[in-house]
């Protein structure tokens, strides 16, 4: 299994993580850095957040992408518009492409949910040329997620099964900090640089931030899924109380960070 990550549909993937991958995705391609005339490889591309800002950004020769999940290839193709950018169905470990084929390999918020992580930066390096870098950004379940945290910290005060999906959560691959730099290091990138991005996640309402966790979607979502009614009803009024802190419903802002790396190709 290439990805640990659960997605059904994509419009609930959207409105769970996608629009805020288009927050990130800006901020990572100025750490990545860009040229006009390369050409780019975006691995796990999701619904394109990444490869979609990428074709905005610079004047490229060729944008690859791809994706483990059917559904998320599926969506990005059917969004695409620029004939500069080819997406298909690949696996991150294994990618079907030539070593020394791209300036640049870029994953956006990807290497945190493949279990074989370093394969994956291996792959990366092997196909990028010398001299071409290598980047990647994951979110920093543990202590840069607080929406998020606020949900697994609530089922974990619930029951045995919420405390085991937060010890998943908060220790996905690749959070710890300098874990993905040691990484790199670790698979021959050189003059290798980490750091944090930050974005504002901002929702309209409770309904807003649980409805796509509500309908199984991304790792919560797919602990949601597995509660018999009464356990869920409980979450549910449980994972409220959290949002609204007392207050009325309406808009919550949470401040989320991600560690980002990159290196360069000897």
């Amino acid at each position: 299994m290439t990805s640990s990550f659960n997605v059904n549909d994509a419009t609930g993937y959207e409105q769970l993580m996608g629009r805020w991958s288009q927050k990130l995705a800006p901020l990572f391609i100025d750490f990545a850095g860009v040229t006009d005339g390369e050409r780019i490889l975006d691995v796990g591309c999701g619904t394109g957040s990444l490869t979609f800002a990428l074709a905005k950004a610079a004047d490229f020769g060729e944008i690859a992408a791809i994706d483990y999940s059917p559904v998320f290839v599926a969506e990005a193709i059917r969004r695409n518009m620029d004939p500069r950018i080819k997406i298909r169905q690949a696996d991150a470990c294994a990618l079907p492409f030539e070593g020394g084929t791209f300036d640049r390999a870029l994953a956006l918020l990807v290497l945190h949910f493949v279990p074989e992580t370093g394969k994956a930066v291996a792959e990366m390096r092997r196909v990028v040329r010398p001299g071409g870098v290598v980047a990647a950004a994951v979110w920093d379940h543990l202590g840069g997620m607080p929406g998020m945290r606020m949900m697994v910290d609530t089922v974990a005060a619930l029951s045995e099964s919420g405390r085991q999906l937060r010890a998943r959560y908060c220790f996905q691959p690749m959070m710890q900090p300098g874990e993905m730099k040691r990484s790199f290091v670790e698979q021959g990138l050189v003059d290798v640089e980490e750091t944090q991005l930050m974005i504002r996640m901002d929702y309209q309402n409770f309904d807003d931030y649980w409805t796509p966790i509500a309908a199984g979607e991304g790792p919560l979502g797919k602990y949601v899924a597995t509660l018999d009614a009464a356990e869920r009803a409980r979450t549910d009024a449980a994972v409220r109380d959290a949002y609204e802190a007392g207050r009325p419903d309406g808009p919550r802002s949470f401040a989320n960070v991600a560690w980002a790396c990159r290196g360069i190709a000897p």
